[in-house]
């Protein structure tokens, strides 16, 4: 669900990986995985970030959307004419500020930890 090749809205994908997430929290939340858990999310969140930086194909339009999500516009310029790195452009650029997990919060995407920690309090009660 979180290949850039696959083309879909990025709130129907988001929809998609929440129902996921859930199922498979609940199936498991009786166990004690905690750090798989906050890997997971980080690694969720950084595909989601190269997803959106992707659907910005060309550099104006990734400006634009870093300097909508409150990035100066220098740095922005800087960050959005780095080249097709993708990967590196969303995890060593302000990227990752810009898109944090509160936006994507903002965006419907649930975190794994926090629903986990969730979940896991229920089932040992």
């Amino acid at each position: 669900m979180t290949q850039r090749k696959h083309s879909m809205r990025l709130g129907l994908r988001i929809e998609k990986i929440n129902q996921v997430t859930r199922g498979w929290i609940n199936y498991f939340a009786l166990g004690d995985m905690k750090s798989a858990i906050s890997d997971i999310d980080a690694h969720l969140r950084t595909r989601l970030r190269t997803i959106i930086w992707k659907q910005w194909k060309v550099p104006s339009k990734r400006q634009w959307g870093l300097q909508k999500l409150g990035v100066s516009k220098d740095l922005a310029r800087r960050t959005s004419y780095c080249g097709d790195r993708y990967q590196w452009a969303v995890t060593k650029t302000c990227v990752t500020r810009a898109i944090s997990k509160e936006v994507l919060s903002r965006a419907g995407l649930i975190s794994c930890l926090d629903y986990y920690n969730e979940r896991h309090a229920l089932k040992l009660n």
